[in-house]
């Protein structure tokens, strides 16, 4: 049965996203063959395909068949007010340069606001067949299993991903970071979808992931997923999370990565 607007349910939105994920996986699955690039948007290395567009469509008539009166924002142009205090936030394939390499690291990410803060993540990656969910106060899960970040502390110890944004400049100032990070832990993973780092986070797969110039469908899904695992989910300087930097990492971890990250001013935007 189609969900009411009136509900707000944080288990019937996380039923509803699963679903819409799953279908939108199997549609960019179904896609990826001879795929090729149509488009550009902020950048010439910034891509985008006919499958995100065909992604995002599927993913808001679902929605809006379930709940007309949501609101949607979308990273392929998806932008509805809504008058219900639920928001979808859409990245319909995460990792685009990835799925048009036939790299299989991209996923489709729904994440759900209630009243303007996430109450529900879904991240589905169809080509590994995993599926990270959380909800607000639930704990977070991959394929039903319950997820727990790294306990590591120790800097040295720690496996870092991180990825680089498309505008040059802002690539050279993420670059100059490198030199004093890689020789003080154990190394770098740069992965190419923050979705999925977010949730590698969660798993303990990476120890730890920063990025500059998350947009709101990079991280809404994935930095729920990590947050209810455990992670810190924070920018620089007691700032929340966001496009000047995003940090996750375990609570022992987190404030050695922050320090670095402040000595080289890593939240400023040489774009701006």
């Amino acid at each position: 049965m189609p969900l009411t607007d009136a509900v707000t349910d944080l288990d019937a939105l996380l039923s509803l996203a699963t679903d819409l994920a799953r279908e939108a996986g199997q549609l960019a699955l179904s896609m990826r063959e001879g795929i090729e690039q149509e488009d550009t948007k902020s950048s010439p290395t910034d891509v985008v395909t006919a499958a995100d567009r065909a992604v995002e469509r599927l993913l808001v008539a679902g929605i809006l068949a379930a709940r007309p009166h949501d609101g949607v924002l979308g990273e392929e142009g998806a932008g509805i007010a809504g008058t219900s205090g639920v928001r979808w936030v859409l990245d319909p394939i995460d990792g685009t340069t990835n799925y048009l390499y036939g790299l299989p690291q991209w996923a489709v990410s729904v994440g759900v606001e209630v009243d303007g803060r996430t109450g529900v993540g879904v991240v589905h990656d169809p080509s590994k067949d995993e599926l990270w969910q959380a909800v607000r106060g639930g704990g977070a899960v991959l394929n039903g299993r319950p997820l727990r970040c790294s306990a590591r502390d120790e800097l040295a110890q720690a496996m870092v991903a991180t990825g680089f944004g498309y505008d040059a400049r802002r690539r050279a100032a993420q670059a100059a970071v490198l030199p004093d990070l890689l020789p003080v832990v154990r190394d770098v993973r740069r992965l190419g979808a923050a979705s999925l780092d977010l949730c590698a986070v969660a798993a303990g797969r990476v120890d730890a992931y920063y990025e500059q110039g998350l947009n709101p469908w990079d991280l809404s899904a994935g930095g729920l997923v990590a947050q209810e695992a455990g992670a810190r989910v924070e920018g620089l300087r007691g700032r929340p999370a966001g496009f000047d930097l995003t940090l996750a990492a375990g609570p022992g971890l987190f404030p050695a990565l922050h320090d670095l990250l402040v000595r080289h001013d890593a939240d400023a935007d040489p774009c701006a």
